[in-house]
């Protein structure tokens, strides 16, 4: 980085001068005792006392200055950190000889962290605030914050610089905070009902577990070409055969495909495995695991997102070919005639592969037509074999797999089913999808024989789900975007955008 900025150039300076002064700009002493947060709290009671403060109590905060106003031989300063901010009384007769004039009026400024020393007290405006009886300077910021009541409004520039968007934003901040206890309570949840946490491997020999198309690398050493996870999920069902009954894992996926408001390149979710368990037994943990993440946020089970609310107390199950009728509003008679759906696709000037199956049409159906009208937490059953290549089969009806995918606000969550065991059906499975990759499917399961063989040892009857992190954080948070509820989302470079730019220029 080129510090050429006039006004980085002069914060450079100021903290070369700090140095000749005895005064070190990138302090590694640190006196804190308490976050603001805790002062604030614990000080709550100065309020009702008559000469509002209390000189017996003192406390070491630190934080970076967000706030700087002088007034002659005393001024006010505004610090925080990570917890909240705090009002700093700073008067020239409590610091040292020469300190305000010289230092803390002429080299300190805002977005510097300090450490101040110092008892509570209430100003006349009623704000609880810290009288500072010592400041000390920890870290000189050489470039400028952003202007206060502006802050970042660029949301490019939020999502390339985190850091900044951090320092700027108290709120986002906030839905971080959520985004990390939703992970932990997922956890204790899990664990609570007797999983085990388990880690598989992030690179695979075979690009499987979910149809997505993979990121390669190659590993030197081996000379072979191995995929980025794309899901854990055959990983999870060995241990199952293995003799494991109930395992989970919060892991990164990564899949090499478009991005939009609901897909990043990488992604996290938690996929768990129970033995002797269908998938209706997971509708019901997932209806339990919803009320354990709102009762332990204390969170209303009525959100708002967006223009919509949703009632997370209603829970609705719906078999995928039903709701394409009585949800989507396409014609009952046509949903289960492979050239009837395709003329009705074109009709609506939708493009459509005719040589798609009955079932892979259904599910253009359903996208097109469903999909977003699924507000309320819907359970939709019963997807057809031809687009669930790891589900068990209906026993019922061998066209239709036992699965269900939950959508809330018009998107995916979770995706779950009654496993496929039978190792012939799955190779048969692997097989088709083998073709379907061949006539131009490049999302595809690729053939996962290791997979197959597993299963010829035997697995129990098992149900797994995944459920999407990154969405259930926008949700809760009333997040529109997935790069908001990522610290460090995927971007194009600068400089491929800024070219770009000038060829449609």
């Amino acid at each position: 980085m080129v510090f050429n900025n006039k006004f980085i150039q002069q914060r450079i300076e100021k903290a070369e001068f700090l140095r000749k002064q005895g005064i070190n700009p990138y302090s590694n002493e640190s006196r804190k005792n308490t976050s603001i947060e805790k002062f604030l709290n614990v000080n709550s009671d100065i309020v009702h006392k008559e000469n509002k403060r209390d000189e017996n109590r003192e406390y070491t905060v630190s934080g970076r200055i967000k706030l700087f106003r002088i007034m002659g031989k005393a001024s006010f300063i505004k610090i925080e950190d990570e917890s909240s901010s705090l009002q700093i009384y700073v008067a020239r007769d409590n610091l040292p000889e020469g300190f305000y004039n010289d230092i803390f009026k002429k080299l300190i400024e805002v977005g510097d962290i300090v450490e101040v020393t110092g008892y509570p007290f209430v100003t006349g405006q009623g704000e609880l605030s810290l009288h500072a009886d010592n400041l000390k300077l920890l870290t000189k910021a050489i470039s400028p914050l952003p202007e206060k009541f502006h802050g970042i409004t660029d949301k490019e520039v939020r999502y390339r610089k985190r850091y900044l968007d951090l320092i700027m934003n108290s709120d986002v901040r906030k839905t971080f905070k959520i985004r990390s206890k939703v992970i932990s309570l997922t956890r204790r949840f899990f664990e609570e009902k007797g999983f085990l946490e388990v880690e598989t491997p992030m690179m695979h020999p075979i690009a499987g577990g979910a149809n997505a198309k993979p990121f390669v690398t190659h590993h030197n050493a081996l000379g072979v070409d191995r995929y980025l996870r794309i899901a854990p999920e055959l990983y999870l069902k060995r241990l199952i055969v293995g003799g494991f009954e109930a395992v989970f894992e919060i892991n990164r996926n990564f899949r090499n495909e478009g991005m939009d408001a609901t897909h990043n390149p990488e992604f996290t979710s938690i996929e768990f495995y129970w033995a002797y368990k269908t998938y209706k037994d997971l509708i019901e943990i997932t209806k339990e695991y919803f009320t354990y993440l709102f009762d332990h946020l204390n969170l209303p089970t009525q959100l708002p997102y967006g223009d919509l609310e949703i009632d997370f107390s209603k829970f609705s199950e719906v078999p995928l070919i039903e709701s394409l009728y009585t949800i989507g509003g396409v014609p009952k008679d046509i949903v289960n005639d492979k050239e009837k759906i395709v003329a009705f696709l074109k009709s609506k000037n939708i493009d459509v592969k005719e040589n798609m199956s009955l079932g892979q049409l259904q599910g253009e159906l359903f996208d097109e037509f469903v999909e977003a009208k699924l507000i309320n937490p819907t359970f939709i059953t019963e997807y057809p074999v031809a687009i669930s290549p790891l589900a068990r089969r209906s026993d019922e009806n061998p066209e239709i797999t036992e699965r269900f995918e939950l959508f809330i606000a018009g998107r995916e969550i979770a995706n779950a089913f009654s496993e496929l065991n039978d190792p012939v059906d799955q190779l048969h499975r692997f097989e088709a999808q083998g073709a379907a990759k061949e006539s131009g499917d490049d999302e595809a399961h690729e053939m996962d024989i290791d997979f197959v063989e597993a299963l010829s040892y035997g697995m129990a009857p098992t149900a797994g789900q995944g459920i999407g992190i990154d969405r259930l954080v926008m949700l809760l948070t009333n997040e529109h975007s997935i790069r908001d509820v990522l610290l460090f989302p995927a971007m194009k470079p600068i400089n491929l955008e800024e070219k770009n730019q000038n060829e449609e220029e």
